[in-house]
């Protein structure tokens, strides 16, 4: 444990930063989680919508710096891959 009082602080800082990280991580991962199983249902609408909402957490946590720019994109880019084969078969 660290004695210096900025050095304690920062120990402070950092549990707080990394235990909202980790939570936010987590509910993205649920969203897209969310999205892919819509999306292997046969429920269209449904599937765009969970689809949106993994989006606007994808872009969200990048634009934090939660995860990475071409990473989001690239979750995004296959999500949306995903829900246009599906609505070619429909």
């Amino acid at each position: 444990m660290p004695n210096i009082k900025s050095a304690i602080k920062r120990v402070k800082t950092s549990e707080k930063r990394r235990a909202l990280n980790a939570s936010q991580k987590s509910a993205l991962r649920t969203a897209v989680k969310n999205a892919d199983q819509a999306i292997a249902g046969t429920d269209a609408a449904a599937a765009k919508a969970a689809l949106v909402a993994a989006t606007k957490k994808l872009d969200k946590a990048a634009t934090k710096g939660l995860i990475h720019k071409n990473a989001a994109a690239r979750k995004k880019s296959r999500l949306a891959k995903k829900l246009n084969a599906l609505s070619a078969q429909a």
